[in-house]
């Protein structure tokens, strides 16, 4: 009789028990007599719940002709593999469906991580081998129009319920072929919600409330894996429903609520390298649709030139992430960016745009122990005499030890009591209201005071 581990891992609870030696061979025993008796043509005319249960059916009926002793559930367990290796992605399916992963990384065909809370874990879910691998990353890129061979072995595809994924195979993969799944939440999770897990303070909270209603332009900016596009869903959730956005995405993740929204994805080259459409793209054709706000999902390069514009001409309250690991480095990565859309604009040209355009740096950090933290609020405050890119903190996580749990713990200290953007909240009759929850954070924080310049 197989361990209760082995029905674990057979139906999926955990993808990280090891199985039993006699569920293995039965799997792999099941598998190849399946493929010589089954009518493939046949098959793949039933809808998925039909094939399931036939699988089923056949799984029963071959374990009593092995007088295998499997549990009925280790049975529906192999059975549900088995389908999902004909018409979903094999292995992956189990690990998709846990709500509770959110990275899935194959380093060739038997290893498999996963990231829980943060953490990096080896899961027992295995391929095959090499070909079966390649079989599955062959059919997450064929579902969106894509090609993943020897002859184009890299390969950026997105799964049905938004996941992004990354493919590379042989002979660039020179261990087997590599799949990289960024998980698509499916739950948006708002400020508040995020607050009561430790990434920011109730007064970050109303801050950023007020700095959406006010119409301030917002940058979010972190490293891989900090919780960019969450943090940009969860501000996004604040934007008035009676506004127009148009969205700009690589892959559609952002997960708006407002009623009036247009979402814009990019397209990669077809396999004869043409129909190619960029974020810069859909930022261009974005303006030419009467939006009040703009949200791009992700700048990466010559596109922030065209974003920086939108901000500079009216689109108030228009976001977007960046990749950088300090809020100072955002505003060397805008330069940087710029200069790759062709144009050659002096350094003073390109720091007073993005001075005029950003208004807020929002970084997002993923400490050593896993968790996500908002760990600067920054805001533009306008250039010096220099030419410099002036800016204040409104708020600053300080680490100040590791509990006996290795959790990162510290505080979020204040910055200043008297933000930039008090002229705008005066126009909608918030600067009561912001000057009492800043003056309250300070008192907290106890006046600590950050400012600098780029």
């Amino acid at each position: 009789m197989a361990s209760n581990n082995a029905t674990n891992n057979a139906t999926g609870k955990d993808g990280l028990a090891e199985e039993s030696p006699i569920l293995t061979v039965f799997r792999k025993e099941a598998h190849e007599t399946m493929l010589n008796r089954i009518n493939l043509a046949s098959a793949f005319k039933l809808t998925p719940q039909e094939l399931r249960a036939e699988i089923e059916n056949f799984i029963f009926d071959f374990a009593q002709e092995r007088r295998a002793q499997l549990t009925k559930r280790e049975q529906i367990g192999i059975a549900h593999e088995l389908v999902n290796d004909m018409i979903g992605l094999g292995p992956l399916e189990t690990l998709l469906e846990d709500d509770s992963i959110s990275d899935i990384v194959v380093n060739g065909p038997h290893q498999i991580y996963v990231e829980r809370k943060g953490m990096m874990q080896l899961a027992s879910l295995k391929f095959r081998d090499d070909s079966h691998l390649l079989q599955i990353a062959q059919r997450i890129a064929h579902r969106v129009g894509r090609r993943v061979d020897t002859s184009s072995p890299l390969c950026d595809a997105r799964l049905p319920d938004g996941s992004r994924v990354n493919i590379v195979v042989p002979p660039i993969a020179l261990d087997g072929a590599s799949i990289s799944i960024r998980k698509f939440s499916k739950k948006a999770l708002d400020l508040r919600t995020l607050a009561a897990h430790g990434a920011l303070t109730e007064e970050m909270v109303q801050v950023l409330q007020i700095a959406s209603t006010c119409g301030l332009n917002i940058v979010v900016s972190g490293g891989t894996g900090s919780g960019k596009t969450t943090l940009l869903n969860a501000l996004s959730q604040l934007i008035d429903p009676r506004e127009r956005i148009v969205t700009c995405e690589d892959a559609a993740e952002l997960k708006l609520q407002q009623p009036h929204v247009v979402r814009l994805e990019s397209r990669p080259p077809n396999i004869e390298g043409k129909g190619e459409i960029t974020i810069r793209d859909l930022v261009k054709n974005a303006l030419r649709m009467r939006p009040d706000r703009i949200v791009i999902g992700e700048v990466r390069g010559s596109e922030c030139i065209d974003m920086l514009q939108a901000m500079n001409t009216g689109h108030d309250g228009s976001m977007s992430t960046i990749h950088a690991n300090r809020a100072r480095e955002a505003f060397i990565r805008l330069e940087n960016m710029v200069a790759m859309s062709g144009f050659d604009l002096p350094s003073e040209i390109v720091r007073a745009q993005i001075a005029g355009a950003v208004n807020l740096i929002v970084q997002t950090e993923r400490l050593h122990d896993g968790s996500r933290k908002i760990t600067e609020i920054v805001e533009v405050t306008g250039i010096n005499e220099r030419g410099d890119i002036e800016y204040q903190h409104l708020f600053k996580f300080v680490p100040l030890g590791e509990s006996p749990d290795h959790k990162v713990f510290g505080r979020f200290d204040a910055g200043t009591d008297q933000p930039m953007f008090l002229e705008k909240a005066i126009i909608y009759g918030l600067d009561k209201e912001l000057l009492t929850i800043m003056k309250n954070a300070m008192g907290k924080s106890g006046g600590t005071s950050y400012d600098s310049d780029y």
